[in-house]
């Protein structure tokens, strides 16, 4: 079994033009704009992750 992160578009993107991905992991999670994947993508330390998801640890 591969426990490698994928990517997946989010759950909030509008299906349409306008869609980021999302790839998560202990470390955090990585952030790319689906239209622009060559630009590279933002990491987001695991506590800022689920802050910014509304979750509680």
């Amino acid at each position: 079994m591969d426990s490698k992160p994928t990517w997946h578009k989010s759950t909030y993107s509008d299906g349409g033009a306008n869609c980021v991905e999302v790839r998560e992991s202990a470390h955090g999670a990585d952030v790319r704009d689906t239209q622009n994947r060559d630009l590279g993508h933002l990491r987001v330390p695991p506590s800022e992750w689920v802050a910014f998801l509304g979750l509680t640890q």
